[in-house]
């Protein structure tokens, strides 16, 4: 049953509430029961007339709650323009989809996921934090909801207070974030519907096939049984070590800098197999796999040409929605190239960027060593340079502004010369990491991928940057993360970390930290379809879910979701039913030494000799 529905634009603002008139401070529309509570949803619609709604799994929860309620109360969910109906349907997978004619919806998880945005926990209240410093008005997710039915049974104002909240929340995400106007613009550049999500090779298509067109060219069908795939980014073995002085130089939009440098384009390598290759006027630039392209005949360069001026004028006048939007769409024409779902697909366009990337970072590396220096890492478009000794930021920075003049210039010599183009590769000096750890792959001496940490000085303020490690990643317990952080902070500044890892196992194992063991872990699939390998976190599932249905509550964790549980000496429990004492050894094992084993041995320390109970002579 629907008790409440909180409303939040900028025209109103307003919950709409089953119930007898009380005072409140929270502005509230009263009515008699659920169905005139969806009466009076229609009627608001109609009234203030939103041309975009938006919200928190507005989709998969929200109007799937309504449309079920509307079927059930035989009231048509009229919330479109005209008076029309909402129209909701199920795919295959149970995923939710709505139609209201002459509205869009857009989901806030979805659409911040759309801009490339990363959060530990998908949840309002995780987001809301993280972005607003700002909570839901309740928690936990059983006393959430044992305490909106207390609310609705004898205290209505405070759960129109909550309500609102909620919706308060949300829109102050989207204004935080941008998020409409990175919606608008993205559509305004691609054609896409304003709700939809992803569609690369559409947009790819909406933005070629015209010029393609015009030009008198047909663009072919798809011919998915000739599917090749590329290589991927370039990415070095890695040198593992305790540096001092790193840089990070990093290639400004490598793939968009290939296409424009190579003219790398579907119309030109049809046009430019027709020619010999070489350096001169008349003939085709050299690909990969058998590519080559025309030197005039080709629109992809001038289309990432005019979204590169467009992002940089963005990113001049502080428009950060449109400057997001044009990076997303600029950065991933490589990738539609790469599609076989995409009519333009061919191996040798997308092998001609990749390739090329991989070629272009090899050379790199023989450049900066040639002046003396090492490369320990390298992964796509970004060089980790060790200076071999220790440097101030002011000596570090004029190194690196030093390698990326030399480099670039070099580029533009060699490109002139070996294929007679302009370059547009650009080398940047990103960052200076006084102290900087590359560990090795776990149980192994072998240089890890995607995995280090280093620490960076801004504006006399230390800092450290995790990558892939432990702090980074939000399947590791706060225990883990905290410790890594203080552990990698007295390495790097050379501090003698024994003792504190000694303190961190036994009042671990005193049960000091009991309130940072906590697993978040997302349910990747429906409950019943794990059956053969079971992990942890589905296994606490069922037990939550068990216990739900013995206490007559609803059932969490059916259809995916996220699971909070711990590790207790009879395996994982969740964290709202647990009943067995903590397994200490399981985490001291398997969250404090996996942290540990990364840095301490290159700094002469053991973790297994520091964490064992220290022997009394007799």
């Amino acid at each position: 049953m629907l008790y409440s529905i909180g409303l939040d634009c900028e025209r109103d603002s307003r919950v709409i509430m089953i119930g007898q008139p009380t005072p409140a401070d929270t502005p509230i529309q009263w009515v008699a029961d659920e169905k005139a509570l969806l009466l009076a949803l229609n009627q608001w619609f109609q009234q203030f007339d939103p041309d975009v709604i938006i919200g928190w799994n507005v989709i998969d929860f929200d109007f799937r709650l309504l449309d079920k309620r509307a079927q059930w109360n035989n009231v048509p969910l009229a919330i479109g323009r005209n008076k029309r109906n909402a129209f909701f349907r199920l795919s295959n997978n149970q995923q939710g989809f709505i139609s209201i004619p002459g509205r869009v919806v857009i989901d806030g998880i979805d659409m911040l996921k759309t801009a490339t945005y990363q959060f530990r926990s998908w949840s309002l209240e995780s987001v809301s934090q993280e972005l607003l410093g700002e909570s839901k008005l309740i928690h936990n997710v059983h006393d959430r909801m044992e305490e909106i039915n207390h609310m609705f049974r004898s205290d209505k104002p405070a759960l129109a207070k909550y309500n609102l909240q909620d919706c308060v929340l949300v829109s102050r995400i989207f204004a935080k974030t941008h998020l409409l106007d990175f919606a608008i613009e993205r559509s305004c550049l691609t054609g896409l519907e304003l709700e939809r999500l992803g569609g690369s090779v559409a947009a790819f298509t909406n933005l070629y096939l015209p010029q393609l067109h015009r030009a008198g060219y047909v663009a072919p069908n798809l011919h998915p049984e000739n599917w090749i795939a590329s290589p991927g980014g370039y990415v070095m073995d890695s040198l593992p070590g305790l540096y001092d002085s790193v840089l990070v130089l990093d290639y400004k939009s490598l793939y968009p800098a290939i296409i424009r440098s190579f003219l790398i384009d579907p119309l030109g390598l049809i046009e430019g197999l027709r020619l010999p290759t070489g350096n001169t006027p008349g003939s085709a630039i050299e690909g990969f796999r058998g590519g080559q392209f025309h030197r005039e005949k080709h629109f992809l360069p001038k289309m990432v040409e005019d979204i590169w001026q467009a992002r940089d004028l963005a990113k001049k006048n502080n428009e950060p929605a449109f400057s997001q939007a044009l990076k997303i769409i600029m950065n991933s024409f490589y990738g539609v190239l790469g599609s076989s779902g995409c009519r333009f697909f061919d191996t040798r366009l997308a092998s001609s960027i990749t390739m090329r990337g991989h070629e272009i970072m090899k050379t790199t590396k023989q450049l900066i060593e040639e002046q003396g220096f090492q490369v320990i890492y390298g992964d796509t478009d970004s060089t980790f340079v060790s200076l071999n000794s220790t440097y101030s930021e002011q000596q570090a920075d004029e190194i690196g502004k030093k390698l990326v003049k030399e480099i670039n210039a070099w580029w533009k010599h060699e490109l002139k010369q070996d294929f007679g183009i302009d370059s547009f590769l650009e080398l940047e000096y990103e960052t200076h990491y006084r102290k900087f750890l590359m560990p090795t792959i776990r149980g192994s001496e072998t240089g890890s991928k995607k995995r280090y940490a280093g620490l960076v000085v801004k504006d006399s303020e230390e800092k450290i940057v995790f990558k892939g490690l432990e702090s980074a990643r939000s399947d590791w317990t706060p225990l883990a993360q905290e410790f890594q952080q203080k552990l990698y902070m007295m390495v790097f500044r050379g501090q003698d970390p024994s003792g504190y890892v000694r303190n961190m196992v036994e009042r671990t194992q005193a049960g000091e930290f009991d309130d940072m063991l906590t697993y978040q872990k997302r349910l990747r699939r429906r409950l019943h379809e794990y059956e053969k390998n079971i992990p942890p976190q589905v296994r606490a599932a069922r037990i939550a879910d068990e216990k739900n249905a013995s206490l007559g509550r609803p059932q969490q964790y059916q259809n995916r979701g996220r699971i909070e549980y711990l590790i207790t000496v009879k395996g994982p429990e969740p964290k709202e039913y647990l009943e067995s004492a903590i397994d200490y050894q399981h985490y001291i094992e398997k969250q404090l030494k996996p942290v540990a084993d990364a840095i301490l041995p290159f700094v002469g320390y053991d973790f297994k000799q520091l964490s064992e109970p220290q022997l009394g002579l007799f």
